[in-house]
């Protein structure tokens, strides 16, 4: 995907003000779907290891030269699905996450984060907790209530019951909420969120709690 893609899907519409993109990181497996990216033009999309669903393909278990070129793969298409926005809000990792290719994912957050850096991208940072409280107004909501809220309050984003996907429009709409552009308005419980995150220096927005 590049930039052409912020093209608003069939029947969808261009969300005008700043492009924002949410970006959920993940390698995805046989019960992932990979990393979600999700942009305020009207589209998200999932990008994971292509071989993931193949018997003894998962990330994890190839031979180390094999592996690192998969993940340098997995990395530049999601950079390029990022494209040049005004934003990036990122989720950091869960600390307590240590399955699941663990080793992988943290190289791929890095190098992500790297590039995203370099390119001179803002980038914003969300625990999953105050990714949790944005869209649901808990903190400990659970990925599925993520997923309902997101399907509730932003509709023009189809996730098609994806937690990667929902995850990743949150994160987004966070973001416009905090420069000022909600998509849609959120009540102050949820919008404490905004206060507790990390916002890139030179990026103008209230984040207060209204």
């Amino acid at each position: 995907m590049t930039d052409t893609a912020l093209l608003p899907p069939p029947g969808g519409t261009l969300t005008h003000g700043p492009t924002v993109i949410g970006l959920d990181l993940a390698i995805g497996s046989q019960n992932s779907t990979g990393t979600g990216i999700a942009s305020s033009r009207g589209w998200c999309e999932a990008v994971g290891y292509p071989d993931r669903k193949k018997k003894g393909r998962e990330l994890s278990n190839l031979p180390h030269p094999e592996r690192l070129r998969a993940l340098v793969e997995l990395r530049d298409r999601i950079t390029q699905g990022v494209g040049h926005p005004d934003l990036v809000v990122l989720e950091l990792p869960a600390p307590s996450r240590t399955g699941g290719a663990s080793h992988e994912r943290a190289w791929l957050w890095w190098e992500v984060y790297r590039r995203l850096q370099s390119s001179g991208i803002p980038v914003a940072l969300l625990t999953p907790n105050q990714r949790a409280l944005y869209a649901t107004g808990k903190g400990t909501a659970a990925k599925s209530a993520v997923v309902d809220a997101v399907a509730r309050r932003w509709t023009a984003w189809s996730t098609d019951g994806d937690d990667n996907l929902a995850d990743a429009v949150t994160l987004m709409a966070a973001g416009r909420d905090y420069l000022d552009h909600p998509i849609t308005v959120m009540p102050a419980t949820h919008r404490a969120a905004l206060t507790k995150a990390v916002w890139p220096d030179g990026i103008r927005g209230t984040g207060a709690v209204r």
